[in-house]
């Protein structure tokens, strides 16, 4: 029995959809539909119910989707452990990401990524939470990092550290070592799309503090919010992360203020893969690089401690000290 075959019949029904089946596999849809033609000729059974347009499945074809799950995870058992310590074969991976783990953490974790897997082909796209979800849940990206998690047959989801979310001012206008969210709110506000989670904890804040802003402004782009704070239009809310990459831009500064923000929750989506690893591998990469680089912790607004006697702080001799590690 071709596996090749098994293959395209087995995400044909995750995806109950040729096309979206085809476009996984990188092939055309007649291709696909001969696979799954070819595969039904062996077998001597129709697989597939083709008689309207609607998906479905044949009571045969159901019962077979169980053993061809399982052929092709043996067959992944099989090469991973014929093939224990070899790299990972040349595997092209589509993966989508929402802006803000764009300019945090996705360029320097693909470039790790890269030398750790050098033969991983990547085709990256950068889309808002809805679209992405959509897409994962169609198949046509493998592994999304997006503001909810995708629920679907095939698709599981796991919740990343969220990102700590902070205003972005220019120094040259927002000079004061800490803001009320007051006084944040008379200036225009800038931040991510209408009805993203950003834009709705922004505006449940100021709701729960009973403050009605000057403007709120949503923008998709975090250039785009970069540029308008440079050029002195209003205070942008981002995550500390991508600040911290920014913050060598002329003009930015991080604003401290007396109302924290909600943090970002960040999702890594993708479709279950019964005959390779390289979505579970290249997931595992993601998280153990994010849980390795935490968030630095944000610079200290606290009155200045009071100095003491150094006599009365030094231990004793032969005391034992707590570490504050």
């Amino acid at each position: 029995m071709n596996l090749r075959f098994v293959e395209a019949f087995y995400w044909v029904v995750s995806l109950k959809s040729v096309t979206r089946a085809a476009e996984k596999l990188f092939l055309t849809q007649s291709a696909m539909s001969s696979r799954v033609a070819a595969l039904e000729e062996e077998l001597g059974v129709l697989l597939l119910d083709r008689r309207d347009k609607q998906f479905r499945l044949t009571i045969a074809g159901s019962r077979f989707f169980v053993y061809a799950q399982r052929l092709l995870e043996l067959q992944r058992e099989l090469k991973s452990e014929m093939g224990a310590g070899a790299p990972m074969a040349t595997v092209a991976l589509r993966i989508g990401a929402i802006e803000s783990v764009l300019h945090s953490w996705l360029i320097p974790w693909i470039e790790k990524l890269r030398i750790d897997q050098p033969a991983l082909e990547l085709e990256l796209t950068v889309e808002t939470t809805p679209i992405l979800v959509e897409q994962v849940r169609r198949g046509t990206q493998d592994l999304v990092f997006a503001a909810l998690p995708a629920t679907a047959d095939g698709v599981r989801s796991r919740a990343l550290p969220p990102m700590d979310m902070v205003f972005l001012g220019n120094k040259e206008l927002h000079r004061k070592r800490r803001y009320t969210l007051a006084a944040l709110a008379e200036h225009d506000l800038l931040t991510f799309q209408r009805g993203s989670q950003p834009h709705v904890a922004l505006l449940d804040v100021l709701r729960q503090a009973h403050i009605e802003p000057r403007r709120v402004h949503t923008i998709s782009s975090i250039s785009a919010m970069v540029q308008l704070v440079q050029g002195g239009f209003g205070v942008a809310t981002l995550p500390r992360r991508a600040v911290q990459r920014l913050l060598g831009y002329p003009h930015l500064r991080q604003l401290s203020c007396d109302t924290a923000l909600q943090p970002l929750p960040i999702h890594a989506s993708f479709r279950a893969d019964p005959s390779s690893m390289a979505v579970e591998t290249v997931v595992k990469s993601a998280f153990a690089y994010v849980l390795a680089k935490p968030e630095a912790l944000p610079a200290p607004t606290t009155k200045k401690a009071k100095r003491t006697d150094p006599k009365r702080s030094a231990p004793q001799s032969g005391a034992s000290t707590k570490s504050m590690s």
